[in-house]
């Protein structure tokens, strides 16, 4: 057993949680719905039942994707739909 010497005691020491780098809601999506795909799903229905219900069972844990769409809030991914068609549309 190794003891720390005194010196050392007396630093301050940082703790920090290393985390995942924030993924865009539009990221999120396009890898779910090939994920649900690649499942054979409809990727549509399921994550609509998901936005729409809020059960997390609608998306496939395949590829770790049920987790992965937790991570964001269901208004986060309806906003993403949002701007991405009204976009579309405009351009």
């Amino acid at each position: 057993m190794r003891l720390m010497s005194s010196e050392k005691m007396d630093q301050t020491m940082m703790f920090r949680v290393v985390t995942e780098e924030n993924v865009s809601a539009n990221e999120v999506l396009h890898f779910v719905y090939e994920a649900l795909k690649e499942k054979g799903y409809n990727p549509i229905n399921q994550i609509v039942g998901y936005l729409l219900s809020g059960d997390p069972a609608y998306i496939t844990s395949h590829k770790n994707a049920r987790a992965l769409i937790r991570k964001l809030e269901r208004d986060e991914i309806l906003e993403e739909l949002v701007r991405s068609y009204l976009e579309k549309k405009r351009g």
